[in-house]
């Protein structure tokens, strides 16, 4: 796999491992990333698991060619990551190991050996010249070892993050990167947040384009997504709104009390609630899950006058990983002593900002019929501690009328991107400067358009300012009709691109602008692309073209249609032909519904 023209992919797939670390379920497998950096002198970043020491090797051989490493620079010192070392070194006896202080002392425990003779010991803001790429190291102590150092490769702007930004599974394996990934971060790192936050800051100020993890996949796009998350995680704050029912139970009536009280939440239109067995489930998943949303309920039961085992193991793997801005509601079952709720909320309340319900529950052996009030009170202060929409402030009146929302200043827009060999366009009529330095925009794209898609894919795409010389075919061509069905730069091929590669609209356009995307931010039906301009460049006098002047001189007045059956778009004069519009139609223009349309002849 080649990474940049001097960067290549020499790690391994690993589909035996059943356990990472001898305790998570890994069913998409393990990757082990190792890279080569081949310039003047040749750096092999990080060995792989000693279970593919012979692949490994080759796959420095193959990449290259005759030519021999000079250094062997070590991030990690643990064994998935450092085990060949040893082998490396008696491979190529002329290699230098690069590695920071506290690195080297673990080679000895491991190997026996601290390669004294010829080794190279660096520490924060040290560098190593290549020829063109030059290599700066970076501290990052207890993410998640003492030793981590990560890497810096400012010519083609790559950071070798260590374990960091990595996940669970194997490259061959397609799944969505932020359920495994999340999963490996709470359970590797997440007890180290604040060293995560240092690093985070360090990050900040490199200009990084490609991020080379041990484990996951390499992360060219979009690296906002990535960093936002990690910058979630690290602080303890709250990914997602919803709650995780989590319970023990030994002869099912702490079991049926617990699925009880998820139906009510459920039934209150709480966003979304989990529900974990503790004593089935995977164990690592209830944790991701608990650290994910806001809320948590614990019900268990009371054992060995103490809380049953898998419970225990639960509270101990939240605690140890510095649990904390949570609210918590807790349910005990016991025959004759019920001691669990007093014990979990001794363990919560040694962590911070963690608020525990008064509003509790406690079943001796089953539940009883009067004691449903008593979980009604428990599921509604759940639900009174989420965040809800404040009410209209006229309950007789519709909340959000249509015109009110017109009154806002739009312009319209060309918004392009190119996946591969393929070329894309719709209109959008949301784009924002966000700041002046840097020089950052921000646009909301319908996640129906095609589009979008690929921005979320590629990171990059261009703006294109109409100018109010825009025809009403301009708005026909890129936004009636869908990239999936038509190529809309069929007859275009000569369309100019941008330094990005991203075709722009030259023709009638005031101003094109090209963005690279550092955050996104997904609403139900929209996402917010928050992205630095990399290109800007004014193409016309022409004043640009808006909303208002769109419906006052370019959208066919209602006189011009009068001919014409069918339904037409109050909001951007959209056409369609048919007797009936169907009730869930949506304009492909304007992305209005079927509301905003009134029957033409």
């Amino acid at each position: 796999m080649t990474i940049t023209k001097d960067i290549r992919y020499i790690g391994v797939n690993d589909h035996a491992v059943d356990l990472f670390e001898g305790q998570y379920v890994v069913p998409g497998g393990m990757c082990y990333n190792s890279y080569a950096i081949v310039d003047e002198k040749v750096a092999i970043m990080d060995t792989v698991d000693r279970g593919f020491t012979h692949q490994w090797l080759d796959n420095i051989q193959n990449t290259l060619g005759g030519r021999k490493p000079d250094y062997l620079v070590v991030q990690h010192m643990e064994p998935d990551h450092s085990a060949n070392i040893a082998n490396f070194l008696k491979v190529y006896p002329e290699a230098t190991v690069v590695s920071s202080a506290k690195a080297f002392v673990m080679m000895k425990n491991f190997f026996g050996d601290d390669y004294a003779d010829r080794r190279i010991v660096v520490g924060e803001g040290d560098t190593l010249c290549l020829g063109k790429h030059t290599l700066t190291f970076v501290g990052a102590p207890m993410v998640h070892w003492p030793e981590v150092i990560v890497t810096y490769d400012s010519y083609d702007k790559v950071l070798f993050s260590a374990d960091g930004f990595g996940k669970f599974g194997a490259l061959d394996v397609e799944e969505d990167w932020a359920d495994e990934a999340r999963r490996y971060y709470i359970g590797i790192v997440g007890k180290y947040g604040a060293q995560v936050q240092a690093l985070l800051k360090k990050a900040a100020g490199l200009d990084i384009s490609i991020i080379c993890p041990l484990h996951g996949p390499v992360l060219t796009e979009n690296l906002g997504y990535y960093l936002n998350l990690y910058d979630i995680w690290s602080s303890y704050r709250v990914e997602s709104d919803g709650i995780v029912v989590a319970y023990t139970s030994v002869y099912g009536h702490t079991k049926a009390a617990a699925e009880l009280l998820a139906q009510k939440l459920a039934d209150k239109g709480c966003p979304k609630v989990v529900v974990h067995d503790l004593a089935r489930c995977d164990m690592s998943k209830a944790v991701e899950d608990a650290f994910r949303y806001g809320k948590l309920v614990l019900a268990t039961t009371t054992y060995n006058a103490d809380v049953f085992p898998f419970m225990k193991e639960f509270i101990h793997h939240l605690t140890e990983r510095n649990f904390q801005n949570r609210t918590i509601g807790l349910m005990e079952n016991g025959s004759w002593a019920p001691t669990a709720a007093g014990l979990m909320r001794a363990e919560f309340q040694k962590l911070k900002n963690c608020t525990i319900l008064d509003e509790g529950l406690t079943i001796k052996s089953s539940l009883k019929e009067a004691q449903l009030s008593q979980m009604d009170v428990l599921a509604q202060a759940i639900y009174d501690s989420m965040d809800h929409p404040a009410p209209a402030v006229h309950e007789d009146a519709k909340p959000i009328e249509q015109n009110a929302m017109f009154s806002l200043s739009y312009g319209l827009y060309v918004l392009t991107a190119r996946d591969g060999e393929k070329d894309n366009g719709c209109i959008i009529n949301t784009v924002m400067q966000q700041t002046d330095t840097p020089k950052r925009i921000s646009i909301t794209v319908n996640k129906a358009n095609y589009t979008c898609d690929m921005i979320k894919k590629t990171g990059v795409f261009n703006v294109s300012v109409l100018s109010q010389d825009a025809p009403f075919a301009m708005f026909q061509h890129y936004g009636f009709q869908s990239g999936r069905d038509v190529d809309k730069f069929a007859d275009a091929k000569t369309t100019p691109r941008a330094i990005n590669g991203v075709c722009y609209v030259p023709a009638c356009t005031k101003a094109f602008l090209s963005g690279k995307v550092i955050q996104t931010i997904e609403f139900e039906t929209h996402i917010l692309f928050i992205a630095d301009v990399t290109e800007a460049r004014e193409l016309s006098n022409v004043p640009a073209m808006t909303y208002s002047y769109y419906f006052e001189n370019v959208k066919p007045k209602p006189a011009a249609l009068a001919e014409q059956k069918g339904w037409v778009c109050k909001i951007c004069g959209y056409v369609y032909e048919g007797e009936t519009l169907p009730a869930d139609f949506i304009c492909p223009l304007c992305k209005h519904g079927a509301e905003d349309f009134e029957k033409l002849g």
